[in-house]
């Protein structure tokens, strides 16, 4: 009987996930769908939906955590759920307070994503692995920075690599981390994660994620986000302000294979950014050696460095 009421209920959704073409959807808000498919130059294509109301995407998630014994209570509880569907398809859901898509989501968005099918023609020369062939490089890296400032940060930036904005307060670092979400693919799948709404994405394929400091009623935490981020496809993550409850999961993050990875600390330097972000991690995960952390950091990570001086802001150091 459950699987009867699943089938029924998920149809208005299962047009999309299910054909063979494609790899899987993403809904970021009611009446929205992004398919993303299968070795398409475009990866995510939207498509418009009235059936899929806000209403009937709650009372989804609701059936498909009642069918699997999930816990699901977004104000007081658990606000994500997981679930493997008939076909093997993977869905990862959440809803309530701690996802939003725009500012009308004043009492909590809801976003899902399931997994469609897999292309059944699966063989090595599909991932371009033949006999005598040398492998491919999938996004080079950039392997020298230019000397110019403004050179080394586009580079990283186009390199996809991660970039930590560090300065004082009033420095001007979540306008600036605006602006380059302007540099990026606008049809790039962009994640936030924020205390609370202040980033501006120009991608229309988002999700805005809140952890608040001070409003935090049910079970969602930073642990629980890692494991959402990583099953949800993003193209870029935005990692908001760097503090001692989710610099651990920020640096973890870093570690998931993601290009574009973006958040701001509160330092004086570059050199004092890395040392910050390492204490941090530490306060909470004391188990790391500080100096291996500021090593393993400085291979991977670079910083912009914004400074004040009364009504002048300026970029000091790019490394």
């Amino acid at each position: 009987m459950s699987d009867i009421v699943l089938d029924t209920l998920i149809k208005p959704v299962a047009e999309f996930f299910t054909p063979e073409f494609v790899e899987e959807i993403a809904i970021n808000h009611a009446g929205e769908v992004w398919m993303r498919l299968h070795n398409a130059r475009v990866p995510w294509v939207a498509y418009q939906s009235e059936k899929l109301s806000k209403q009937y995407l709650i009372d989804l998630i609701h059936t498909v955590a009642n069918i699997y014994e999930r816990p699901f209570e977004p104000v007081r509880g658990m606000p994500v759920v997981y679930a493997t569907l008939p076909g093997n398809h993977r869905f990862t859901a959440i809803a309530g307070p701690n996802v939003m898509y725009d500012d009308d989501d004043v009492t909590g968005g809801v976003a899902l994503n399931i997994r469609g099918s897999m292309a059944n023609d699966a063989s090595f020369e599909n991932y371009h692995l033949q006999r005598g062939v040398q492998l491919l490089k999938v996004k080079p890296k950039t392997k020298e920075l230019s000397n110019d400032p403004y050179e080394r940060l586009t580079q990283v930036i186009n390199d996809g690599s991660p970039l930590l904005i560090s300065g004082a307060t009033s420095t001007g670092k979540t306008t600036f981390l605006n602006h380059i979400l302007t540099l990026i693919d606008k049809n790039a799948r962009v994640i936030t994660v924020e205390d609370a709404r202040e980033l501006r994405v120009p991608q229309k394929n988002r999700v805005h994620f809140i952890l608040s400091r001070t409003d935090q009623n049910n079970e969602f935490n930073y642990a629980r986000l890692l494991d959402l981020v990583v099953r949800i496809t993003p193209d870029v993550i935005i990692g908001g302000e760097i503090s001692t409850d989710n610099a651990g999961v920020l640096w973890e993050m870093m570690g998931t294979g993601h290009d574009h990875f973006y958040t701001t600390i509160h330092s004086d330097s570059a050199d004092d950014a890395f040392g910050a972000f390492a204490d941090r991690i530490l306060h909470t995960q004391p188990a790391y050696n500080r100096e291996d952390l500021i090593t393993e950091m400085r291979k991977k990570l670079h910083v912009v460095q914004l400074s004040r001086d009364g009504a002048l802001r300026a970029v000091t150091e790019v490394v």
